[in-house]
C-alpha cells in the first residue's frame, strides 16, 4: 500500500509538470527517490562515534545487553506485569522496580513513568492544579524540542509563582510567597548554565523555606545521578560530575519528591522516576492521570535489569559508567589500530567527549580522538547512508571519529565504513 500511494504522487508530479511545460525527472526516479528516503526515516541502529555519550538524537543511553534482552522477552510473551506471583492476585505495575529504587536512594517509596516531562506534569497536576507552585524565575527554563517548562506548568492548571530573578535567587525570595502556595518546585538547569553575577538557593534552603510554611518540595533533578559519591567509581567522584545533584543528596537535603529521567545518568531506557515520601507517592499514583503515563512492559524490563546491576554492584557495567570511564590507554590504542587499518590520512587528537543529552552542562570528559583528513562534509553524509549508518562529527575541517561513545566490537565495523566511503571518494 505504501508503495502504491507513492508511485501515485510521483505519477501526479510528473503528469503536473508536463502540463507546466516543465522537464521533470521520470515517475519512476522520483518514486524511487521518495522511498529510499522513507526507508532512512525508520527506526534502527546506527553506530554513534559522536563522543556525545548520551546523544538525543541518537536515542540516549544504550542499555545494557541484559537490560535489552528483558525487554524483548518480556515483550514477547506474556508477562507478570500486573499480576503478583506470591500472592496469586492482581498486583501493581512495577514493585520490583520500585523496591530497587527506594533501596538505591534512601526514599521511602516510588513511581515509574514513561519520562520526565511526564513524571512533572502529573506532579503538578496531582499536587499544584488550581493552586499556586512556587519556581525561581531563572528555572523557567526551555530544553531540547522548544519543550518550555511554563508551557506545561500551565497544562496542568497549577499556577505559576514566579520568585527571583534570571540571575538571582536567594532563601528569602521563596519565603515571602510559600504562605499558602500548594507546592515549591526546584529545577535543576541541566542543561545550560548562567555565570557571572549569580545565585542560587540551594537545595535545602528551599526545603526548610518550603517545610517552614507546610509545602511540599518537588525537585526536577533531570539527569538521574542516582548518588553524587559515584560509590561505583574507584577515588573522588570525577570533574565532570561537579556540581551535578545526586537524588539520594537531594532527598537527604530535604525534597519530598525528587524527579529524573531513566535514559540519562542511569543507563537505562525512556522512563521518568519520581521517589520521595510515601503520602505524596501516593497521591500521584492515585491521580488519573498516572494511568495514562504509565511505563510500558518492556521498558519496565529494561529499567528493573538496569537498576538491578547497580544493586549488585555491577554499575560499570551499563554501557554508559562504562564508556565514561574508559582509560586513556585503551582510547588511545584503538583510535591508533582505527588510522591504521583506513586508506585515509588521520592522527591523533587532544578533544573532549561530553555526557550529553541535557547533562552536566558546560562539562566535558577529556579524551582522545581521531581527525581525518577528507571531504569532511561528503565523508560524513556518505557514512549516514550506510545500511549500519556511522554518525560521526566534523570539527575545523576534518572529520572526527570518537571511540569513547561506541563500544570495542564495533570498531572493526566502523573501520570499513570509513574504508568503503574513501573508496568511493570520500
Amino acid at each position: 500500500m505504501v508503495i502504491t500511494d507513492v508511485a501515485r504522487r510521483a505519477i501526479e508530479r510528473t503528469r503536473a509538470a508536463l502540463i507546466a511545460g516543465e522537464d521533470p525527472p521520470s515517475a519512476e526516479t522520483t518514486a524511487a527517490n521518495e522511498l529510499a528516503q522513507l526507508a532512512q526515516s525508520a527506526t534502527r541502529p546506527v553506530i554513534n562515534a559522536t563522543g556525545v555519550l548520551l546523544h538525543t538524537n541518537l536515542g540516549r543511553a544504550a542499555v545494557h545487553p541484559r537490560a535489552a534482552e528483558a525487554a524483548a522477552t518480556t515483550l514477547r510473551s506474556s508477562s507478570n506485569l500486573e499480576f503478583d506471583l506470591a500472592t496469586q492476585h492482581r498486583g501493581g505495575r512495577s514493585s520490583y522496580g520500585k523496591s530497587l529504587l527506594t533501596a538505591l536512594t534512601g526514599a521511602e517509596a516510588a513511581l515509574i513513568v514513561n519520562n520526565n516531562a511526564a513524571a512533572l506534569f502529573l506532579t503538578l497536576a496531582a499536587l499544584s492544579s488550581g493552586h499556586r507552585t512556587v519556581v525561581s524565575r531563572g528555572e523557567l527554563i526551555e530544553i531540547g524540542g522548544s519543550f518550555r517548562l511554563p508551557e506545561l506548568m500551565a497544562a496542568t492548571g497549577a499556577i505559576i509563582d514566579e520568585v527571583g530573578t534570571t540571575n538571582r535567587t536567594r532563601k528569602g525570595d521563596y519565603e515571602r510567597v510559600l504562605m499558602g502556595a500548594a507546592l515549591a518546585l526546584k529545577v535543576h538547569p541541566s542543561n545550560y548554565q548562567v555565570a557571572g553575577f549569580t545565585e542560587e538557593a540551594s537545595w535545602a534552603e528551599v526545603a526548610d523555606a518550603a517545610h517552614a510554611h507546610g509545602v511540599p518540595l518537588a525537585a526536577d533533578v533531570g539527569s538521574g545521578l542516582l548518588d553524587a559519591t559515584v560509590p561505583w567509581i574507584p577515588g573522588p567522584p570525577p570533574k565532570w560530575l561537579t556540581n551535578e545533584p545526586g537524588v539520594r543528596q537531594t532527598l537527604e537535603d530535604g525534597a519530598d519528591l525528587v524527579l529524573f529521567s531513566g535514559d540519562k545518568l542511569i543507563g537505562g531506557p525512556q522512563a521518568g522516576i519520581i521517589v520521595g515520601t510515601r503520602d505524596l507517592i501516593v497521591r500521584l499514583s492515585k491521580h488519573p492521570i498516572a494511568r495514562s503515563v504509565r511505563i510500558s512492559a518492556g521498558a519496565l524490563a529494561a529499567l528493573e535489569t538496569t537498576l538491578a546491576l547497580y544493586a549488585n554492584d555491577q554499575t560499570l557495567e551499563i554501557p554508559f559508567w562504562r564508556q565514561a570511564t574508559a582509560q586513556r590507554d585503551e582510547l588511545s590504542e584503538r583510535h591508533q589500530l582505527l588510522i591504521d587499518s583506513v586508506p585515509l590520512e588521520g592522527t591523533l587528537i587532544e578533544t573532549e567527549s561530553v555526557p550529553g543529552a541535557g547533562t552536566v552542562p558546560g562539562a566535558g570528559i577529556p579524551t582522545v580522538a581521531a581527525a581525518f583528513t577528507c571531504d569532511a562534509d561528503r565523508t560524513w553524509a556518505d557514512l549516514l547512508r550506510r545500511r549500519l549508518p556511522v554518525v560521526t562529527r566534523r570539527q575545523d575541517g576534518r572529520l572526527v571519529v570518537d571511540l569513547r561513545s561506541t563500544d570495542r566490537d564495533t570498531d572493526q565495523l566502523v573501520a570499513e565504513a570509513l574504508t568503503e566511503v574513501a573508496g568511493t571518494g570520500g
